[in-house]
């Protein structure tokens, strides 16, 4: 049974104003605002003093925006989820430094979904998202609009930032805690939503530093996801849960037609969270492995509400029925791969603690703004296989492009997850993800795109690298006619492994397991595999300029 229409100690969702055309123009500035009465909370946003206006985009078309930065630091912006060049990106090499201005222009390549704006300053990222600066990004397209779709803004489409923060007893936002315990929405404590008794439409999105939500409506009434990261499904699909990581979004449809007069609470059931994810009862499975403070947050583990849907009376031509297909997009085929590469988590010293609160790295890298991680040639098609050998799960965030999920674990992901993304968690101690995705249109030797976990405080610590894309012709010979520096294959006891430069090289099991890390100065170097067990292993050779994976098989 529906609970009754009544609102008790709630403040209305705050619906940010929105931007549109050919320039537009954004400041970063202080704030105050009264989350407790009689107190103000210090805070920064773009253009107000929480959050910022929503974006409004129309793929194809043209537009510059004109940040100015007029806190007392520096700061950048980022357009997650965009397809944008690197210098116009926002990562953390463009700052925008204090009192200075930043107008990138660029063209609308996007398909038409639901994408975010926040910083990216390195080591800085997690202060400055949660003090407020974030903001929604709306792209249109033609094919969207031909679709029989809720998308009056404000009315009876919605976007809804899920925040989880930490207050301290002077009731200052806190960061590098566990004790996120309070949600916001849109800037909001303890919000409610007006809606109307038609289909409507939720943007989603995990604005939070760490949290993982499980979401869902009470007496799990049935929703229908529409979109991820980077635009439409093919179809809607059917929901009773939806769990949203840290920079992920999604497009839902709600059925109200039937429901006015009634509220709908919006929960996340993180009592169903598995171990090992930021929200569940423990954020690892190895015993004595915690966070601290971590048990003392009463909302790790349980069910808690969200927001609070009040249901009114229908808008003028309502939508009240969900279409039953979308769009066609067509992922891209493994087949048509020019190159594999693997990225491994760890941390960055070994230790029950470590494994669980890091620092932690990437190819035993931790970042650093002068070191290019990984070259790739402009028009490559590639698969990213994930590895995970720490003791908590971590959201892999990729700038520049939208990929397809190969598989999570060695699965196929849930329907759901089968369209563009640009997060995805990959599970803990030894959990994998394999994506596909293709890297075109930019190429910039100077200025790099990054790729992080989007727990914001492990992006700080270190665990992010970056890439270049190079304007190369990309080789179209078959792998079997290509000499490979790494003989014998088949091998049997001694490998032979030919550099162009100091590398670093990796040895995997196909199970996804590191068997051995070295560093070579060397211009040929060899491996002794003799007691290694006979299958298939894959070895990765980094240097500065590159990053290429080989098959070995040991006999």
């Amino acid at each position: 049974m529906m609970i009754p229409f009544m609102v008790f100690g709630q403040q209305a969702l705050f619906i940010p104003d929105t931007l549109s055309g050919s320039s537009l123009n954004l400041s970063l500035q202080n704030g105050e605002v009264e989350f407790f009465v009689g107190s103000m909370t210090q805070t920064i946003g773009y253009n107000q003093d929480i959050f910022g206006p929503t974006i409004i985009l129309e793929k194809g078309n043209e537009v510059t925006i004109n940040v100015s930065n007029n806190l007392t630091t520096n700061t950048t912006l980022h357009w997650h989820g965009l397809h944008v060049s690197s210098e116009n990106d926002g990562g953390p090499h463009t700052i925008i430094p204090a009192g200075e201005n930043w107008s990138p222009s660029f063209t609308v390549l996007d398909q038409a979904g639901t994408y975010w704006y926040h910083p990216h300053l390195h080591e800085k990222t997690e202060e400055q998202v949660t003090k407020g600066a974030a903001g929604f990004i709306i792209v249109k397209d033609d094919q969207e609009l031909q679709l029989e779709l809720p998308r009056t803004y404000g009315k009876d489409d919605f976007p809804i930032a899920i925040q989880s923060k930490a207050f301290g007893t002077d009731n200052q936002l806190l960061t590098n805690t566990a004790l996120d315990n309070l949600i916001l929405c849109n800037g909001i404590l303890n919000a409610f939503l007006d809606v109307p008794a038609q289909v409507v439409r939720l943007r989603l999105l995990n604005g939070s530093t760490e949290r993982v939500f499980n979401l869902g409506f009470q007496e799990d009434m049935m929703f229908y996801q529409i979109a991820s990261d980077g635009g439409l499904l093919n179809n809607p699909v059917p929901l009773t849960r939806l769990r949203l990581v840290p920079g992920e979004r999604a497009e839902v449809l709600l059925d109200l037609t039937s429901l006015q007069e009634e509220s709908i609470e919006l929960l996340s059931y993180g009592s169903e969270l598995q171990n090992g994810i930021y929200g569940a009862e423990r954020p690892s499975f190895m015993p004595f492995a915690t966070i601290v403070e971590y048990e003392d947050n009463l909302l790790n583990g349980t069910d808690f509400k969200i927001l609070n849907l009040n249901v009114g009376p229908p808008v003028l031509n309502p939508v009240t029925t969900i279409p039953s297909s979308l769009v066609n997009d067509e992922p891209f085929l493994e087949r048509d791969a020019n190159a594999t590469r693997i990225i491994t988590f760890r941390p960055k010293q070994m230790g029950p603690t470590s494994m669980v609160n890091g620092p932690f790295v990437m190819n035993g890298q931790s970042f650093d703004l002068d070191f290019i991680n990984i070259e790739i040639p402009l028009n490559n098609t590639e698969v990213w296989h994930l590895v995970n050998m720490t003791a908590i799960a971590h959201p892999f965030h990729i700038h520049d492009v939208q990929f397809y999920i190969l598989d999570i674990n060695g699965a196929t992901p849930p329907t759901n997850m089968q369209g563009r993304k640009d997060v995805v968690l990959v599970p803990p101690m030894g959990g994998t993800v394999r994506f596909i995705t293709r890297f075109d249109d930019f190429a910039d030797e100077v200025t790099p795109y990054m790729y992080h976990c989007h727990m914001l405080s492990h992006e700080d610590d270190g665990m992010m690298g970056q890439f270049i894309v190079t304007d190369q012709t990309t080789s179209t010979k078959n792998p079997a006619d290509i000499q490979l520096p790494v003989y014998p294959n088949p091998v049997n006891d001694l490998l032979t492994v030919d550099l162009a430069s100091p590398s670093a090289i990796q040895i995997y099991h196909s199970s996804g397991q590191l068997i051995e890390h070295r560093r070579s100065s060397n211009l040929v170097e060899k491996i002794n595999m003799t007691d290694y067990i006979s299958g298939v292993y894959f070895l990765n050779i980094t240097n500065l300029k590159s990053s290429h994976i080989y098959k070995i098989v040991k006999n």
